[in-house]
């Protein structure tokens, strides 16, 4: 259904180290790029996720989280660990979340902007 989503940041710098950092570690990379955009996926030229730079950047109201699919719950693991290492804060360590499904393996982290982030990993054969 969604083609992109951009997310407003007020230094392209440091938000484009913790999001190639986190976005790495779920099969992502960076596939354009400009001194006021960063744009993220998996083909050169189309990005499914932007960072663009926004004087003042505010994150969307109360609510309002984006989830990126992670291939397996090593990477959930990662995408947090990388998020904290890079800025980010914690807002629900790696773990299961059964109360989204038996299944649901996710981590939340707030990023240096006020952006809710999650990684998600949802597969009956969990690794």
């Amino acid at each position: 259904m969604l083609h992109h989503v951009s997310f407003p940041v007020a230094d392209i710098e440091k938000a484009a180290l913790l999001y190639e950092a986190i976005l790495g570690a779920l099969g992502y990379r960076q596939v354009d790029r400009d001194d006021r955009f960063v744009g993220y996926g998996v083909k050169d030229g189309e990005d499914q996720f932007a960072l663009k730079l926004r004087n003042p950047a505010i994150p969307a109201g109360p609510g309002f989280h984006l989830a990126f699919a992670a291939p397996s719950r090593a990477a959930v693991v990662a995408f947090h660990e990388q998020a904290m290492k890079y800025g980010a804060r914690d807002n629900g360590a790696p773990g299961l979340r059964p109360h989204y499904g038996p299944h649901y393996f996710a981590a939340f982290v707030i990023d240096l902007d006020g952006h809710y982030v999650e990684a998600v990993y949802n597969q009956a054969s969990a690794t």
